[in-house]
């Protein structure tokens, strides 16, 4: 019985993937004619070997321009950590420029999500996340100003997760999450460092502590290219 034969650009693509490994983002490949040469296959499998490679995110492609090493893609969980906390666990040093930091009165959906009355103020942070300084998301977030007063005297470049906790004994536990799939427009696309019309990913999301009271209201945009969302789901039995 024989065994089941690889397609030739299937072992291209694996013999490329372990080269992409030990390469520079954004590093080029060499060209289709070049791989084919060394190689010694067909610019037909080159072609499908790296159309396999952009489908799973390992390069890109510039027109006129070639084949590039993707940068890292970021598989963000459903797990309720934060950004701090993802960053560092996959050995990326994370940063941030705070854009907006104030207190606003609780309007509409903020004030119903967060179960305040109209006269109620917000702490209201708008914060571009890095990873090595590179943008990574554009997070937006809302919590009861009552709950957590001088909140802006503190550090807020760093997690908020971390300053709720040891400052206020305020521990997030639970949050509902939506996500949603969008493209940026001209002024988010240039604080992410992308072309406006770039896809997205948009993260809607109510924190709760361990009453189950709301203690947070965050939209994150986060860039396509660099992140994912992984679920872990079930099947229920009857």
């Amino acid at each position: 019985m024989t065994g089941h034969r690889v397609p030739k650009y299937e072992q291209l693509r694996r013999r490329l993937l372990h080269d992409i490994e030990r390469l520079a983002p954004h590093q080029p490949l060499p060209t289709e004619r070049d791989l084919a040469l060394r190689h010694r296959v067909s610019r037909a499998t080159v072609r499908h070997a790296l159309e396999a490679l952009v489908k799973a995110g390992a390069v890109y492609r510039v027109q006129g321009a070639g084949t590039f090493v993707a940068d890292q893609i970021i598989s963000k969980s459903v797990s309720l950590t934060s950004f701090t906390e993802d960053m560092a666990g996959r050995g990326l040093r994370p940063g941030t420029r705070v854009l907006v930091a104030d207190l606003i009165g609780a309007r509409g959906r903020i004030c119903q999500e967060l179960r305040l009355g109209s006269e109620d103020e917000v702490v209201r942070l708008v914060r571009l996340r890095l990873a090595d300084e590179a943008p990574m998301c554009l997070e937006t977030a809302y919590l009861p100003a009552a709950r957590v007063p001088g909140l802006l005297d503190h550090d807020m470049t760093g997690s908020l997760y971390s300053v709720l906790d040891t400052k206020y004994g305020i521990i997030p536990v639970v949050a509902d999450q939506v996500v949603e799939a969008l493209v940026l427009g001209d002024s988010d696309a240039a604080l992410l460092g992308v072309p406006p019309g770039t896809a997205a990913l948009r993260v809607r999301r109510l924190a709760t502590d361990q009453r189950g009271v709301p203690v947070e209201r965050t939209t994150t945009l986060y860039r396509a290219d660099r992140y994912d969302i992984r679920f872990t789901i079930a099947r229920q039995r009857c």
